[in-house]
């Protein structure tokens, strides 16, 4: 039986987060109001698309969870594969949607966009740097 190098607590922490974004997106079926939906390259889906797209990448996030949580190495291209996806998903989304008018909405949305991008690179950056542990 192989055992688990030691993740530390900001691999912990990443790791459990991802497992909730897991979770959020499996609830993507469940509209909360006009603006909920999966947005997928850039355009927010409804109905049986967007149901489908969250629980696929709800399965993906789970995966990268798990593979963060025991020190995979699988984890690493699916890092990086995930942080291209939140950069171009993103950009995409604002090309296509003009910025809201109201103050607040625009905050969230700029805080939003880089708390996404920054921490989806940071957690594929410390999984590189982290490489030789991953088994």
């Amino acid at each position: 039986m192989t055992t688990t190098p030691p993740r530390g607590r900001v691999l912990s922490v990443f790791s459990v987060l991802m497992g909730i974004l897991a979770i959020t997106n499996f609830a993507k079926p469940i509209p909360v109001t006009s603006d909920t939906g999966f947005v997928f390259f850039g355009e927010r889906l409804a109905g049986f698309p967007s149901a489908a797209a969250g629980v696929i990448f709800g399965l993906i996030l789970l995966a990268y969870a798990i593979g963060i949580w025991r020190m995979r190495s699988w984890a690493l291209p699916l890092g990086w594969a995930y942080a291209a996806y939140v950069i171009v998903n993103g950009l995409l989304f604002r090309l296509r949607n003009p910025m809201p008018g109201e103050t607040e909405r625009q905050v969230f949305e700029v805080v939003y966009g880089i708390v996404a991008i920054g921490g989806a690179v940071a957690l594929a950056s410390l999984l590189t740097s982290r490489r030789s542990e991953l088994t």
